[in-house]
């Protein structure tokens, strides 16, 4: 994997001003991180990442109370608010130095009865200018809906790359989402999009009753019965060009710093 990047997301501490100095791992090579509880709390993650000299790249939306699901339908805000949103944030990143802006995208709630590619295509011409107007890369991450919904990948999946191809936007796959979404055929889902895949959350997935947290990767859960097996997702990514990998875990599950150390190590290995 020596061509490829390491990186701690702001979600292992989610963004606890408190605790920014524990994302700067000794040997990561840059954060990635979003939804500040106040301008002023970025600020100061900013100073730090200029004493330590550690680039960054912000997760939208840059503070808490900003759109995050919104920019093809509805959710919390409407697409043009939202839309707005990022251009704003986007043109503040670029002078701030930010190596990229990510945002969720495609992200459907449930199954629509409008034209899909469409609505996903105006939003590509959007957000590609936004790319171009302000010299920062967009990378786009599809998730699931509501109710764990696997529409949004499922309609990407279908997606014609040549449209794709047209706009130059990149792409992140959540790992939990894409393995909650597809199971074993995860590979089968990544593979058509491998040439532009630039960046991967990764972490396995726990699950709680009708719930589920993110939880760190490691070699322990490739046999347990529990988890999912990221060996084969981690094999197949690590054959793409120059992607990201973001440990992007939360800390509900209490993990020592030993075993998050230890899926470290590990997914350096794969």
């Amino acid at each position: 994997m020596n061509k490829h990047r390491f990186g701690v997301s702001g979600s292992t501490i989610l963004t606890n001003p408190e605790q920014f100095a524990e994302l700067f791992w000794d040997d990561i090579d840059f954060i990635e991180i979003g939804e500040f509880p106040s301008e002023s709390a970025f600020h100061a993650f900013l100073d730090l990442c200029r004493e330590k000299q550690t680039p960054f790249g912000v997760h939208s939306p840059l503070l808490r109370n900003g759109s995050k699901y919104d920019l093809l339908e509805k959710v919390s805000f409407d697409p043009l608010v939202a839309r707005k949103q990022v251009e704003e944030e986007a043109a503040l990143l670029s002078r701030l130095g930010a190596e990229y802006m990510l945002v969720h995208f495609p992200y459907f709630t449930g199954e629509t009865t409008e034209n899909v590619n469409k609505l996903i295509e105006a939003g590509l011409q959007e957000l590609s200018r936004i790319q171009n107007e302000y010299a920062i890369p967009i990378i786009c991450e599809p998730k699931l809906g509501i109710g764990r919904s696997p529409k949004g990948i499922q309609y990407l999946d279908s997606f014609p790359l040549e449209i794709w191809e047209k706009y130059s936007l990149k792409l992140c796959i959540d790992i939990g989402d894409y393995l909650i979404a597809t199971g074993e055929e995860i590979v089968n889902y990544v593979e058509k999009w491998k040439q532009y895949i630039r960046v991967v959350h990764l972490h396995n997935v726990a699950y709680q009753d009708d719930k589920y947290i993110w939880i760190p990767v490691h070699p322990s859960h490739e046999n347990n019965g529990e988890q999912y097996k990221l060996a084969p997702i981690l094999g197949f990514l690590s054959q793409c060009n120059e992607v990201n990998f973001i440990f992007e875990h939360t800390p509900h599950s209490n993990p020592s710093r030993e075993f998050v150390h230890e899926g470290y190590t590990w997914t350096k290995k794969c």
